[in-house]
């Protein structure tokens, strides 16, 4: 399969630690969180739990919204919606914290109650400001 997240986009992706908001779907209803994400050639990686793991496992279907702000001005956003899967792996849970814990200034070693979540991408836009 195709990436079908544009070049421009990706590099807003991997540009900086910004939060992602990660939409799932409760009971038919919407129910968006922030996380903590790594983003490689259509893929995001997540580390969650609780509610957000719950609803991925009933329904695999997502959306993430990442936004770049400042002084309360957005400069440029991006959402995906693509697949989820819960990968239940320690190794590649441990592959996938070192890779996003140190981006936002913490230990690869906290929050191992989170599970690996991993999205295929299968939609993207985006818009500078």
């Amino acid at each position: 399969m195709s990436n079908p997240v544009p070049e421009a986009a990706e590099q807003l992706l991997t540009s900086e630690p910004l939060m992602a908001h990660f939409g799932t779907c409760a009971d038919g209803r919407p129910h968006v969180a922030p996380v903590w994400y790594h983003y490689d050639d259509g893929v995001v990686e997540v580390l969650t739990g609780g509610r957000k793991l719950a609803n991925v496992r009933q329904n695999p279907r997502v959306a993430i919204s990442v936004q770049k702000d400042e002084g309360g001005r957005a400069e440029w956003m991006v959402s995906l919606r693509g697949t989820a899967t819960v990968l239940e792996d320690e190794d590649a849970r441990r592959e996938a914290a070192a890779r996003i814990n140190p981006k936002y200034d913490a230990d690869p070693d906290e929050y191992p109650e989170n599970l690996l979540v991993r999205v295929e991408v299968g939609s993207a836009s985006y818009q500078t400001y």
